[in-house]
């Protein structure tokens, strides 16, 4: 009965918290590519990163392009849903569960 009670006391999520959180998503993809060709940038000095089948280019090389965009990634993604589940909790006073996550791109 304790558990039924605590799932009918959680705080159901407004319907705006799903679009808030795709375009969320979406920024900071946008913000994190940007980041990764700024970048790339600074450590090859050319405009466009590798592409993995381009035949003029080696592994070393293309693994370094992923490796620093991964790493890019990977920190946009923890600041999006960091300031997301702080702005949940800032307006319903609850952390948000970690399934609840808005999809990825």
């Amino acid at each position: 009965m304790a558990k039924k009670s605590r799932k009918m006391s959680k705080i159901k999520a407004p319907l705006t918290q799903k679009p808030v959180g795709f375009a969320l998503s979406w920024a900071g993809g946008a913000l994190a590519g940007l980041a990764f060709r700024k970048a790339w940038m600074a450590i090859r000095h050319e405009e466009e990163a590798p592409d993995p089948l381009d035949p003029d280019r080696g592994w070393g090389e293309i693994l370094l392009a992923a490796a620093v965009q991964g790493a890019i990634f990977a920190v946009a993604r923890s600041v999006v849903d960091r300031t997301r589940a702080k702005a949940v909790a800032r307006s319903t006073g609850t952390w948000p569960h970690p399934n609840a996550a808005p999809a990825r791109r």
